[in-house]
């Protein structure tokens, strides 16, 4: 292991507090607890922070570090690629060589109809590079109306002005005066919250996709450009469609002629099974934003996989495309990226998912179903859940919704695994590389979390 750095813990714990504005955070009550929890080093599937407790990382940090902490040889690749080329852009007709060997190997991975790659930072700014390429398409199209883009309630799509205006989230919304116009929004396909008193799933994923038909044609076909969904909603608290869902969201995009987007941000780079989870759900996509497994999380950096469909007009019709980023295409990001998806490749980290840790995450998820406060388990490949809720035969919420979720992600974290609540659901992302040992420790441990919680609220 690399000699650990010396730090003087209050000084940074001080600094953090007067100097850092934390994503996401309530700061008023952080400043209550105390203060951030200092993370010092990580290795595998474990954290270390600053008062020495090792943590069992069950969310891959923000659902991407894929390949698991320490990699020794991805630090190497991006040392290397600075001493060589630490930057260039990638505009005004100039590329490098990391540039193109990733796109070739994004390109390998996602079928015959995906042949190009447009690069960003992050997934709030892959979507944004779709959002713009839509109706850039549309326009070289001679359809100048088909502008709109809709999306689903609670669906997650970044934090960017359009990125969560094209996600689902109230709050995001509330705080910022959003969605911005163009953006329209349908039921999502949550069978356990949302079907009516005994509707199958396979009828409520039917009736989900009709609401996404029901807004086209209230909108007119003409007016619509694209429909956007993850495969699986990540911080909507994991929820796995029905399957008949994707296959009537797939012919109603081919019906009215809509753009179908695929956000792959967290479903790609092995998570669901296959190397993206638009194949193991059979959605078939025009445009795929994706980011976090694609370098695991080493390096900044997201991508836009584009259709043959759209990208033939784009090169043949478009003239100059007047988007980008100051570091798209950045070769050390491309380098270490590159080298992550080979690892993967490698160590068959997909089929690991596919065959054994997937399935044995979903058989020790059933352990704990029947547990108090437990209304439902679900997981798709290394995506897993646990809906909390207040009546397990009616599936009643609690209220306020989340305050049972943070008490359960405390305990878990008090007794050293990392879990996280999307409102009162427990959802769990752990590395491609946890073993079952490591899987049974997150399970048990969220299973004491809610059996604590229980006896808490009574």
């Amino acid at each position: 292991m690399t000699e650990l750095r010396n730090y003087n813990i209050d000084e940074i714990r001080r600094m953090d507090a007067e100097n850092h504005l934390h994503p996401f955070t309530d700061y008023a009550e952080m400043a209550k607890e105390g203060g951030a929890r200092i993370i010092t080093r990580a290795e595998g599937c474990y954290l270390w922070d600053a008062d020495g407790n090792r943590i069992l990382d069950g969310m891959a940090g923000l659902w991407c570090v894929n390949v698991g902490y320490g990699r020794k040889e991805l630090a190497e690749t991006a040392y290397k690629q600075m001493l060589e080329l630490p930057y260039y852009n990638t505009f005004f007709k100039t590329s490098t060589p990391p540039v193109a060997e990733l796109s070739a190997k994004i390109c390998s991975h996602l079928g015959p109809n995906f042949n190009r790659i447009f690069y960003s930072n992050s997934g709030s700014e892959a979507n944004d590079t779709m959002f713009r390429l839509v109706r850039h398409y549309w326009n070289l199209m001679g359809r100048k109306t088909k502008k709109t883009i809709i999306s689903r309630e609670n669906a997650y799509h970044g934090s960017t002005v359009a990125g969560a205006s094209l996600g689902g989230m109230k709050p995001m919304h509330e705080q910022a005066d959003l969605p911005i116009p163009g953006v329209e929004h349908v039921m999502q396909p949550y069978w356990f919250q949302e079907a009516k008193p005994g509707e199958s799933p396979e009828d409520f994923g039917v009736r989900a996709a009709k609401a996404v038909e029901d807004k086209i044609l209230e909108l007119g076909a003409d007016n619509v450009g694209a429909f956007i969904g993850e495969p699986v909603q990540g911080a909507g608290g994991v929820i796995v469609p029905p399957s008949t869902y994707w296959p009537e969201i797939n012919r109603i995009c081919k019906k009215y002629d809509i753009l179908l987007v695929a956000d792959e941000v967290i479903c790609g780079f092995g998570r669901t099974g296959e190397w993206f989870g638009h194949q193991t759900l059979g959605i078939e996509p025009d445009l795929i934003p994706m980011a976090k497994g694609l370098s695991s999380g080493y390096l900044p950096i997201s991508a836009l996989a584009i259709s043959d469909r759209v990208a033939s007009v784009l090169i043949e019709k478009g003239g100059e495309f007047y988007h980008g980023y100051t570091y798209s295409g950045h070769p050390a990001s491309c380098a270490v990226a590159l080298n992550n998806i080979e690892i993967i490749e490698r160590e068959g980290l997909v089929e690991k998912v596919k065959n054994e840790t997937g399935p044995y995450l979903a058989e020790a998820l059933k352990r704990i179903e029947d547990l108090p406060l437990v209304g439902e388990v679900r997981s798709l490949g290394l995506m897993g859940a646990i809906a909390l809720c207040k009546n397990k035969e009616t599936r009643e919420k609690f209220d306020p919704v989340g305050k049972v979720g943070i008490m359960c992600r405390d305990y878990c974290m008090d007794h050293g695994v990392v879990a996280r609540p999307c409102g009162d659901t427990m959802v769990m992302s752990p590395p491609l590389t946890i073993e079952k040992p490591q899987i049974d420790d997150l399970v048990n441990t969220l299973g004491a979390a809610i059996e604590e919680t229980a006896k808490k609220i009574g």
